[in-house]
């Protein structure tokens, strides 16, 4: 009974120092891991959004080939020609206005890829002196199994 005691012991002591050991040099991985995740769920999520914008860009495309006063419109709206309807209303915007939403458009895209979340547990790990002291506590962990609940070797000493 005394001996599955001991390994019992053995197995969680030894289990949890490896764990910390692991964790305390693999810390750059899974940081790593982290982050390549967060930015490849940003491009999936990118590469949707050009998908709905390439089907509407599609109907839109159909629209204008099934009404040609559409694209008539459009063409007085974009190119700024004169106007059909005396009491139409088209907007008129001037290249810096445009330059202008264009940058801002990109400044809140950028804000957004840059965001990467990792979990807290990691966030604390990653600390150079809590990583080290894991370091040091796993190992600790380890030699404490070992010489105290390893095996037992019998000594037969001289009669």
């Amino acid at each position: 009974m005394q001996g599955i005691i001991r390994f019992f012991i053995f197995c969680v002591f030894f289990a949890i120092g490896f764990s910390a050991l692991g964790l305390s040099i693999l810390c750059d991985d899974l940081v790593s891991y982290y982050r390549s995740r967060d930015m490849l769920n940003a491009v999936e999520a990118s590469n949707e959004k050009l998908r709905s914008l390439d089907e509407d860009y599609d109907i839109l495309l159909e629209q204008l080939r099934g009404n040609p006063d559409l694209l008539e419109r459009a063409a007085r709206v974009t190119l700024g020609s004169a106007a059909g309807d005396i009491n139409a209303v088209y907007p008129q915007a001037t290249a810096e206005e445009l330059a202008a939403a264009r940058a801002a458009l990109m400044r809140d895209s950028d804000k957004a890829s840059v965001e990467v979340m990792l979990p807290e547990w990691l966030e604390r790990v990653k600390q150079p002196r809590r990583r080290f002291g894991l370091f040091l506590s796993g190992a600790a962990l380890i030699l404490i199994a070992f010489i105290f609940f390893g095996p037992i070797r019998k000594i037969s000493l001289p009669q």
